[in-house]
Order: structure tokens, then sequence, then C-alpha cells
């Protein structure tokens, strides 16, 4: 009975061993130490995680709906650019024989902050590049000094929601000193201003868009046009008393006067500029005001507020 009891049980252990799976088997054998992955297979790794990344997420479901993109200007800035440009900041010149309306460089850059933001456009000087360079008279005293011009290329960057607008624009300036850096350092920064005013111009009437029409239809026309225009919607209704304005800012009364510092302040300040922008303060001042040519010396005419706002608009242009 113990023999047999015995074969049994060594049949039974064999039959067993016989249906365990292959797998069972190997996990009985002992392990060997694990290798360190080669730099190929490493690789491999890599370009596949790579790939896993780049492949595009699946879309979403039809019923889930998307939010709206923001991909142009916000409607306030629509209505800002779209607005007519206020006449109040149209300056003129004499040019030859023509009188050429134009807004300022300052008055530009002002503007693109009010409507873009301080932080919502950049401006990128392209190239410049000095294109005249010649000795010539300057001043009344014809002493020798220098005359330069530049042209310059700048490309303005717009924010408008998700989107970024590009403009660019084409502009020179002309330099006149007595000291030839100066020339240069004048030129460079007219022809500057002059591109930025013109890549800024195709954003609409706030950048001077307005004065390319020689009836400049979309110029504000005033206070006095507006309340005319008022008066003959409201016929038929009871008359509003309303006291009529100009149509355009009148500089103030000589009753305004100035103090003797600030009138000396001022001409020190006009006595600091480069002989260039001298001539051209005076041209200005002769033009706004209409002194004749016959009075040979401004220093005594500047006594008002008027003056002074005329003269600090200028200064604040040339810094």
């Amino acid at each position: 009975m113990a023999i047999t009891s015995t074969a049994t049980n060594a049949q039974s252990s064999k039959a067993a061993r016989s249906t365990a799976s292959p797998g069972a088997e190997r996990s009985a054998m002992p392990r060997l130490p694990q290798r360190h992955p080669s730099a190929l297979q490493l690789l491999r790794e890599s370009l596949q995680q790579e790939g896993d990344a780049t492949t595009p997420a699946p879309a979403a479901p039809p019923h889930v709906a998307a939010a709206p993109a923001v991909t142009g200007f916000s409607a306030r800035q629509r209505e800002l650019l779209a607005a007519p440009l206020d006449r109040a900041k149209v300056r003129h010149r004499e040019q030859g024989r023509l009188r050429v309306s134009y807004l300022e460089g300052w008055q530009v850059i002002a503007e693109a902050n009010r409507i873009f933001g301080f932080d919502g456009w950049d401006r990128l000087t392209l190239n410049a590049s000095c294109v005249a360079e010649h000795e010539r008279p300057v001043g009344r005293d014809r002493k020798s000094g220098w005359g330069v011009t530049y042209t310059a290329r700048v490309r303005i960057v717009v924010i408008a929601g998700e989107r970024c607008l590009i403009r660019e624009g084409s502009g020179a300036g002309h330099g006149i000193d007595l000291d030839q850096g100066l020339a240069h350092e004048s030129a460079l920064k007219e022809a500057e201003t002059d591109a930025t005013k013109r890549a800024l111009m195709s954003f609409g009437n706030a950048f001077g868009l307005a004065l390319y029409d020689k009836q400049q239809r979309q110029v504000s026309s005033g206070p006095e046009k507006n309340l005319g225009q008022a008066q003959s919607q409201g016929q038929g209704k009871a008359p509003v008393a309303a006291a009529p304005k100009p149509s355009k800012p009148q500089p103030e009364p000589v009753a305004a006067p100035l103090e003797p510092a600030v009138i000396t302040g001022l001409q020190t300040r006009i006595k600091a500029l480069s002989p260039a922008r001298l001539e051209a303060f005076a041209r200005g001042f002769r033009a706004a005001f209409q002194v004749p040519d016959a009075q040979p010396s401004l220093a005594g005419l500047i006594t008002t507020t008027a003056h002074q706002r005329w003269i600090e608009g200028f200064l604040a242009e040339s810094a």
C-alpha cells in the first residue's frame, strides 16, 4: 500500500508539472540583473513621446459650444477709430504757396496710447539712412553749417484681440545746424516721426487719414456748426437758449498776461533751440499769431497764456 501511494503521488506531481504554463516555469527561473537602456533605445523612446505630443487632440463633440475668440478691436476702439478727427488737433504750416494741414508727432503717439493702450502697440525702425549731406549757410548770419536729409521706414504692430496687425510707413527728415552731429540727429528724429505718422495713418481719422481728403469731410466742423444742426433738427419745438460758440478755438485775450518769470523761462528755452528749429519756431509763431515780417524780434511778443500754450506745444514736438 505504501509503495502504491508513493507512486501515485509521484505521478500526480509529474502531471501537474506537465500542465503548468510556460510562463510559470520561466517565473520560477532566477532573474538576470536588469540592463540600462542603450542610447539608441532612449532616442527611440524620445521620438515616440514627441510623436504622441504632436498628435492632435480629438475634436470636441458637436453639442459642446466653444468659447468665441476675440479676433479684432473692441467696440469702443472701433468707435474711436471711426470718429471724425477733432479739428482742434489739426495744425497748419506754409509749404511753398500751399497751406498744409498736419498732426504733430506727439499728438499721433498720444492717440495711439489712448486708443490701443500703452501696452497694446509697438514701433520698430526697420531702416534709416542718410541720403544727403552738404555744407550750407545757416541762420541770418549765414554762418557755415550743415544740411542733412534722412529717410526711414517704420513698422507698427498693434494688438487687436488675438491678432497682431502690422502697418509700415516711410518718411523723410531734414536737419540744418551749425553742428554736423546735431544736424544728423534732427534729420533722423524727423524721419522716424514722419514714418510713424504715415504708418499709423492707415488706422483711420484719428491718425490723420481725414486730412488726405481735400474737402476734409471727416474732420469735425466745430461747435458752431453742431449747434446749427441741433437748432435745425429742433424746429417746431420750444427754442432752447444757448450761447453761440466759435467754430475754432481763439487765442486768449491780452487781458490774461503772463508773469515775468514765466516769460523769461520761455525765452530761455527758445534760445536753446538749434538754428533750424529756431527758424521753424519763428515761422510758426508768425503764422499762428499773424505777426508781420516787418517785426524783426519776437521776444517782446510773448505776453499771454495763448502764446505760452503754443510755445510749449512746439517745444514738446522738438524734444
